[in-house]
């Protein structure tokens, strides 16, 4: 190897997702998340019980299942949050913040979207439907993001991805030892 070549970096992959789970916007989108779930708490206690109560039958099908929907949603995101934090703070070690996480259930699926009538739900309902999906979106890219990280941090990172790129090769074309040249 010569001296030019030896001061070529090792390899090293920075993980966005961790840093920003340790950071000061982490803390920033936690807070954003629980004054969610506490925004929704107060409105289906309050304005949306009575919202609730004037629908039409079919409505209230649709009311009760996107609430229950929304509940469900925001305990997961509430769930990854706590245990992300747990996490930051030191008080869980990254094996059981994995092994928590792994009972989480995030999803981008469900958008309510193509209900029929769901338009004609309450406004106050939509909109924290829609702001439980905005935030749902954000965690679950950056859950992938630390899942990722994890999985990069598992398998070694070869110091030249171009050796990599010829044992590839070397393997798909039996050749063991060749060199290019």
């Amino acid at each position: 190897m010569t001296s030019a070549s030896s001061s070529v970096s090792t390899g090293v992959t920075i993980s966005f997702g961790e840093r920003y789970a340790s950071s000061d916007q982490f803390d920033a989108i936690f807070r954003e998340g629980m004054a969610l779930v506490e925004r929704t708490a107060n409105y289906l206690d309050g304005p949306g019980r009575k919202e609730a109560k004037a629908l039409t039958n079919p409505l209230t099908l649709i009311y009760a299942t996107e609430s229950m929907r929304l509940t469900t949603r925001l305990l997961e995101v509430a769930s990854w949050l706590l245990i992300r934090r747990a996490l930051k703070e030191g008080e869980i070690s990254a094996d059981e913040a994995r092994q928590k996480r792994q009972r989480v259930k995030l999803h981008s699926l469900g958008r309510p979207s193509h209900v029929k009538d769901y338009d004609s739900l309450p406004q106050g309902l939509r909109d924290l439907v829609d702001a439980s999906f905005s935030i749902n979106d954000r965690i679950l890219q950056l859950d992938r993001s630390l899942t990722a990280s994890t999985a990069g941090t598992a398998a070694a990172i070869p110091a030249n991805p171009v050796d990599a790129q010829f044992a590839r090769l070397q393997a798909a074309f039996g050749r063991p030892g060749a060199k290019a040249s």
